[in-house]
């Protein structure tokens, strides 16, 4: 048995998320037929992540476990032929033999996602599905400010879907940055896991703050209530990206900088 490492790019528009659902199709079960028809073999991908529907992947990395022997490239090769047949939004960027004691979930360090933002208030057309449209300029400085009161060990249940199955609310949240370029603003988030909404509550209340309906300081003060009441805002999935899994023993080939992932939104 071999394990093969997949680096995925999909359009999150047509999919109810990233996990094989009975009401709906998955990028998971889009994946796992492209692999069938491959290889003849009925198998059971992991990801890195489990994203929402609605939300969009740069580089999602992804394992499947093959007796066949096809070279990776070949199967890549294969399952974009396959995928774009069934007109399944997704992309194979890169297929490796994993390293040993491999698991795209339960061996990542680290996972980043990307939170586009356009300020305008015409319609978007061209990004329509693809960003979230704040129709006015958000104040940048005072949404970073905001964001401070994010960063690090908290009990994050403000921030949290009433769904969320983890059984604790605490996470650490390492990076919360925001970069504004015209009317486009990106915010990067970056923990080692993340409560089910954790970057979209965090993306809505930031937002009230940069349109001055909250101070910075009352970010932290929804913090400190654990009370999901305390939100008012979460934003929409449309504007949310995964763009990067880090692991102790990085994939050769595969994107090792967010930096680079982020690049091409």
């Amino acid at each position: 048995m071999r394990r093969i490492a997949l680096l995925l790019e999909w359009d999150g528009r047509g999919f109810m998320g990233w996990q094989r659902q009975a009401h709906g199709p998955s990028v998971q079960a889009a994946l796992e037929t492209a692999v069938r028809e491959v290889t003849g073999e009925t198998v059971t991908c992991q990801a890195a992540g489990r994203t929402d529907a609605g939300v969009h992947a740069t580089a999602m990395v992804a394992h499947v476990d093959l007796e066949h022997p096809i070279p990776p490239f070949r199967l890549s090769e294969a399952l974009n032929a396959r995928l774009r047949a069934a007109r399944a939004a997704v992309a194979v960027l890169r297929a490796a033999d994993a390293p040993p004691g491999f698991h795209a979930r339960f061996s990542c360090t680290g996972r980043t996602y990307a939170y586009r933002i356009v300020m305008r208030r015409a319609p978007l057309t061209l990004e329509a599905g693809r960003a979230w449209r704040v129709p006015r300029l958000l104040d940048v400085g005072a949404m970073r400010e905001g964001a401070l009161q994010l960063i690090g060990r908290h009990d994050f249940t403000t921030f949290r879907s009433v769904h969320c199955q983890a059984t604790s609310p605490v996470r650490t949240l390492d990076r919360l940055d925001i970069a504004a370029n015209g009317e486009r603003l990106i915010i990067l988030a970056s923990a080692r896991s993340f409560l089910h909404h954790q970057v979209r509550s965090m993306v809505g209340a930031l937002v009230l703050v940069g349109l001055g309906r909250w101070t910075p300081a009352r970010v932290g003060e929804a913090l400190a209530r654990r009370d999901r009441a305390a939100l008012v805002l979460n934003a929409p999935a449309e504007g949310l990206y995964f763009i990067g899994a880090t692991y102790a023993e990085p994939v050769e080939g595969f994107y090792t900088s967010t930096a680079m992932a982020a690049s091409t939104l």
